[in-house]
């Protein structure tokens, strides 16, 4: 799939569903904060978000004092969305319409949180994009927190496939550069109160 169809897909998803009509909205995304508040202290630190889109995560990180907060999605529609919902405050957050497998981190960061977009990476090549991009991005020492589908999880989603992973085997994708830290299950609840089994890793970027 090309770029171009990537954001066409995306932004049909946003703009059909709107934002509490996507399979992956939650109206808190606490496994998340909870996460993001464990191993980055929000007022200090510097934390992105891939595939925020229209997530709320931001809205929190925003009235816990966040002062470098970066959102990238792949849809303009999903990134507008959130900005509006914000407001005034919109323009504390660095927003960031790029595909992640192409974009090129200006800077390091503290926190790479990534709920549900690299799941749908299902060509090698793309994930070797991504796993460049992040240990480009995260700062020696520094963290991420990526959420997959898990082994018994969907099998697609928003009409394209996903690739399902444990702990283990997305450690051998994200390779070397990362020690796992801690890994949990997370049974999601969609807008249309079906389950999906995510799992949420966190890895801690090593030195050199």
């Amino acid at each position: 799939m090309t770029d171009e169809t990537r954001r066409t897909h995306w932004d049909a998803a946003y703009r059909t569903k709107g934002e509490a009509g996507v399979s992956w909205f939650e109206d808190k995304p606490a496994v998340s904060l909870d996460l993001i508040r464990k191993y980055a202290p929000v007022r200090s630190s510097s934390l992105i978000d891939i595939g925020g889109g229209a997530s709320r995560l931001v809205d929190t990180l925003l009235d816990e004092g966040a002062n470098a907060v970066t959102v990238l999605d792949l849809s303009p529609a999903a990134l507008e969305a959130a900005r509006a919902r914000l407001g005034a405050r919109a323009g504390r957050v660095q927003w960031l319409a790029a595909d992640v497998t192409v974009w090129t981190p200006d800077h390091a960061y503290d926190l790479w949180h990534d709920r549900a977009a690299f799941h749908f990476l299902t060509d090698p090549v793309d994930r070797a994009a991504y796993v460049e991009r992040l240990t480009a991005a995260v700062k020696p020492g520094g963290y991420a927190i990526i959420a997959t589908f898990a082994p018994d999880g969907p099998e697609r989603c928003s009409g394209l496939p996903v690739v399902r992973y444990d702990a283990a085997t997305l450690g051998r994708v994200i390779g070397p550069s990362f020690r796992l830290v801690e890994a949990l299950r997370h049974d999601h609840q969609t807008p249309s109160k079906t389950l999906q089994a995510f799992q949420f890793s966190v890895w801690q970027r090593l030195s050199g």
